[in-house]
């Protein structure tokens, strides 16, 4: 049998005999035939590959979005490999490197992490022409994309509900730094600051450890510096969800006397004794957003730049 022959029913072209294609086929089945993507590859001039940066792939909300990113870009024929950076810059700089030397189609940087100017002059120096996509971020240069969550006024919109619950002395807890959680932060000032609060009553914290421990401890910290706190705002559930825990240690009813509110929307927030309030930043939404955009970059078609998506707070027991 003629090599171009089992090449056309494996490409599934015309021009072959229905019997002639239930024949090979059938050959291909019983010795269990595979493709050579690197081959098809390099014949095609397309490695079909996406590649997927995450600062740390330990951090759920983010490889949950991953997740359905890969999902969505698998059914149009597209292999994902997904590679964590780690927090320095010149790190996530050379991780664009390894991309360009993968040939990869279109990247995307899971993130605000990744708003640097490393990464940018990185890119402009190793993938200045493919489709590039930033979740909860952008770059401004012209291969590259951004799909935001106006998280800045969702936590505006948290302090309004603490406030319509008469609790005016609220604190702020940020997990790690972030361009993200800065504009998080940022809607907690300008809501303070919109009620009357003047700056001496700003209660802006900052963690060393990102997780449900370093919550406990600086939900501690607050209660031992603020005694009178009666809202505290967290930017991650995870980090809240210790909050929870160190206002049941100490026997403070939540929340009556102090309310607390966390960010993602995720299944700690769920699970959690009482159900922690959360200011939902549509993981769903944005992953599918973001991976149709790149996908609209790997068709040849005219990219977003960038699109903003609104925030929801899903209000449960700790409000």
């Amino acid at each position: 049998m003629a090599a171009s022959t089992v090449s056309r029913v494996i490409n599934n072209r015309p021009g072959i005999k229905q019997e002639t294609r239930q024949k090979v086929q059938m050959l291909l089945k019983k010795y269990n035939y595979i493709p050579d993507a690197a081959a098809r590859g390099l014949v095609m001039q397309s490695s079909r590959l996406v590649g997927i940066l995450i600062v740390d792939i330990r951090v759920a909300h983010h490889i949950d979005s991953a997740f359905v990113i890969e999902q969505e870009l698998t059914k149009r024929g597209y292999c994902c490999i997904t590679m964590s950076t780690g927090p320095k810059d010149e790190k996530k700089a050379e991780y664009i490197r390894i991309l360009e030397q993968r040939r990869v189609e279109g990247v995307i940087l899971m993130g605000s992490m990744f708003e640097t100017e490393a990464v940018k002059e990185s890119i402009q120096s190793h993938l200045p022409r493919i489709p590039i996509v930033m979740v909860n971020g952008y770059l401004d240069l012209p291969n590259v994309s951004g799909v935001i969550v106006d998280e800045d006024a969702g936590v505006e919109k948290c302090v309004d509900l603490l406030y319509s619950k008469g609790k005016s002395r609220l604190a702020f807890v940020l997990d790690s730094p972030s361009p993200a959680n800065s504009r998080k932060q940022q809607g907690y000032c300008t809501g303070m600051r919109k009620h009357g609060t003047g700056e001496d009553g700003l209660w802006l914290y900052e963690m060393e450890e990102s997780s449900v421990q370093g919550g406990y401890d600086i939900t501690m910290r607050i209660l031992r510096e603020h005694p009178d706190v009666q809202g505290i705002i967290y930017t991650i559930d995870l980090v809240a969800v210790g909050g929870v825990r160190a206002a049941c240690d100490q026997k403070i009813s939540v929340p009556d006397r102090l309310a607390l509110i966390g960010i993602d929307n995720s299944i700690y927030g769920e699970i959690c004794m009482p159900k922690l309030t959360t200011l939902d930043n549509r993981l769903q939404d944005l992953s599918e957003s973001a991976a149709s955009i790149l996908r609209e970059g790997l068709e040849g078609k005219v990219q977003s730049k960038v699109l903003m998506m609104f925030s929801e707070i899903i209000e449960r027991e700790s409000t």
